[in-house]
């Protein structure tokens, strides 16, 4: 049986990927940081450990015999700038990685894997069917004011999603009030609808060239609350790029505010 280290940060996407990964036949050794949800029922073996002691990690990875590792869930760029004093293995990685950007820390990463023989999976085949096409989640279309709107924020969010700075804008009447930086998606929304006032849209989507090996982007009912509480009208995301957490309950928020919630080609 081969074994998977799942790299395991906040929110619901860990249990979804050691779930499915236990499905498709991998022993799962999960690395809980902090922040990451009690995966013990659903990790053959649960590894606590913190970003800062990278020694550990990579030592735990070489006892277990782990053969790929996958990432899983939310770790914010804050964590790595806040982070106490880092351990021998993880200020190598840091001088390696130099500049604090997306595709510099993933490289890093899994060149350090391969040294150890171990392959940087992709994220996608380990999240079932969370990401889908193209639809309308929400019980309301987006008006073409607003579809208007969707595409500014699409074109926007990419070219930033580009230059590793972030992957959510908030945008009214084709003003962008709102760019993501490392503060993350809620803390962009709020700052992005206070500054627009009511009727503004939300759009996340990645960089056309995104790894997914480090990063699925997602929204959920925080996502949506926070946008429909600043008065937001629409939340789009980009369709099999972006996933929709929590379907069921993000939707029931986007419903009891009256507002669109789409994922969207980007080009529509």
């Amino acid at each position: 049986m081969p074994t998977l280290g799942l790299m395991c940060g906040a929110g619901a996407l860990p249990a979804r990927m050691a779930s499915e990964a236990r499905r498709q036949g991998w022993r799962v050794v999960a690395f809980a940081f902090p922040g990451a949800a009690d995966l013990s029922a659903l990790a053959d073996t649960l590894v606590p450990t913190r970003i800062e002691a990278m020694g550990p990690v990579l030592e735990t990875l070489a006892r277990e015999k782990v053969t790929a590792v996958a990432f899983s869930g939310k770790f914010w760029m804050g964590d790595l700038l806040a982070a106490g004093p880092p351990d021998a293995a993880h200020a190598r990685m840091a001088a390696r990685a130099g500049a604090l950007l997306d595709g510099n820390i993933t490289d890093v990463i899994a060149g350090t894997l391969a040294g150890l023989g171990i392959e940087l999976l992709d994220q996608r085949p380990f999240l079932g069917d969370w990401l889908g096409g193209a639809r309308t989640w929400s019980a309301r279309a987006p008006t073409e004011d607003e579809w208007s709107d969707i595409r500014r924020g699409f074109a926007v969010a990419r070219a930033v999603a580009d230059l590793s700075v972030g992957q959510t804008v908030v945008v009214r009447r084709g003003a962008v009030s709102a760019v993501e930086a490392i503060e993350g998606t809620t803390e962009t929304i709020r700052r992005g609808v206070a500054l627009s006032g009511p009727g503004a849209v939300v759009v996340k989507a990645v960089a056309p060239g995104h790894d997914f090996r480090f990063d699925t982007p997602a929204i959920g009912p925080e996502t949506v609350e926070a946008a429909a509480v600043g008065g937001a009208t629409a939340v789009a995301v980009e369709a099999g790029r972006v996933l929709v957490l929590q379907r069921a309950a993000t939707v029931r928020c986007a419903d009891a505010a009256g507002m669109a919630l789409v994922s969207a080609a980007g080009d529509d």
